[in-house]
């Protein structure tokens, strides 16, 4: 089995996800093109040497349709050779597209792939597929299909979390978000994004607010409360787990992900690309898994995608200096440290999605190179990345550094 290493990662700002948006007017073809051509001119990499580029995305429609990633390699001016495809796990699409391209070089099929994802929220919106998850009453039924937030909500009220404690939680990672961009820590990785014209439309993040507080927070509506009750989804949810009697409705739009626009996209290879390409490993990956969960709450799968992957590496919870773990909700990080026994000082130590958005599509291949880089400062060793999915799921991924 050959090994597969990360050479280089990069990533675009994330915008906030509206009209007025600073990444708005940028397409989604746009937008994967200028993240390929800056992963390319960074490394001064032959394109020749990459076989296929894996994207992820959520809402594979519309704009974003069409096979994006091998539409995007063309008209970043990649050699005709690469291949490219994309792909939706839902949030945890992009890290399966890093898994996926690491499995293929282990598996001796490739030498080198990238992998990564796109996601323009502010142009195609979350549910624009019209899948049958959302929209249709039998597969309703059958798979316990409850919206994320009320699931969210459904961890706060089982583990006792209150709104004061979710937006505790919120309140850090705006803190610790901006932090880090105010010391400069996501500056190696990102790449400005420009319009037609060439000019710089964005070259931070857009959504942190690092001056957040409590007041602030306290005065936001819970978000899923109508929704739960006028809708009946609480009922669903109640009748899913009868040992409740209610559903405390704590996430609002302060502790949950934000929206955004943005790109990632990461070069994996094995040990003779590297050598061919002139480029020295900056890690390796470990172990990776996707598993299935519970469907109703639709958000507890990071823990037990944790286990399976460390199992997998030979590895102990302890052996792990660094985790990302996607703040798709605030309760949905809190249960993962508790059940699997993480100080917050481990996880998530600059900042997540709850500040900085989640762009579905890319965030796991962005959250993978914002751990390596966080080692890669410390000196430290191992990080482990994990997201939910929608539908019950979730992926893990270990990296360790060479």
């Amino acid at each position: 089995m050959n090994e597969a290493f990360i050479y280089d990662h990069v990533r675009t700002p994330r915008g906030r996800g509206r009209a007025d948006g600073a990444l708005h007017e940028i397409t989604p073809i746009q937008l994967t093109t200028q993240t390929l051509v800056a992963l390319r001119d960074r490394s001064e990499l032959d394109t020749s040497l990459v076989e296929d580029v894996i994207m992820g995305c959520v809402m594979p429609i519309g704009e974003q349709g069409c096979n994006i990633a091998r539409v995007a390699a063309l008209q970043a001016g990649y050699a005709q050779t690469v291949a490219g495809f994309q792909l939706n796990r839902f949030c945890a699409s992009g890290l399966e597209a890093v898994n996926l391209a690491a499995a293929r070089v282990m598996a001796g099929e490739l030498d080198a792939a990238v992998g990564g994802g796109v996601e323009c929220m502010s142009r195609v919106a979350i549910a624009s597929d019209g899948g049958a998850c959302y929209s249709d009453p039998q597969s309703n039924w059958q798979t316990w299909y409850i919206p994320q937030g009320i699931g969210a909500d459904m961890i706060a009220t089982q583990d006792g979390y209150s709104r004061e404690d979710v937006d505790a939680f919120a309140m850090q990672s705006q803190l610790r978000a901006g932090q880090a961009t105010a010391a400069g820590y996501f500056k190696g990785s990102l790449t400005p994004v420009r319009d037609i014209t060439g000019e710089v439309v964005l070259d931070q993040d857009e959504a942190i607010r690092p001056n957040t507080g409590m007041a602030d927070l306290a005065k936001l509506k819970p978000a899923f409360a109508s929704l739960g009750e006028q809708s009946g989804f609480d009922g669903v949810m109640l009748l899913r787990y009868p040992e409740t009697e209610r559903i405390q409705h704590v996430h609002t739009g302060g502790n949950s992900s934000s929206i955004v626009d943005g790109a990632a996209a990461v070069l994996i290879g094995n040990r003779e690309f590297g050598e061919r390409a002139g480029l020295t490993p900056r890690a390796r990956i470990r172990a990776f898994v996707s598993i299935g969960s519970e469907p109703a709450i639709m958000l507890t799968g990071p823990a037990a995608a944790t286990r399976k992957a460390l199992r997998k590496a030979g590895m102990q919870v302890g052996d792990i200096d660094l985790f990302e773990v996607n703040e798709a909700f605030a309760s949905v990080v809190m249960r993962f440290m508790n059940e699997m026994g993480v100080p917050h000082d481990k996880v998530n130590v600059n900042g997540g999605a709850i500040a900085m958005g989640h762009p579905l599509g890319a965030t796991g291949a962005m959250i993978l190179g914002t751990v390596l880089d966080e080692l890669e400062r410390r000196n430290l060793s191992t990080g482990l990345i994990t997201l939910c999915a929608a539908a019950g799921m979730a992926t893990a991924t270990i990296i360790e550094r060479v």
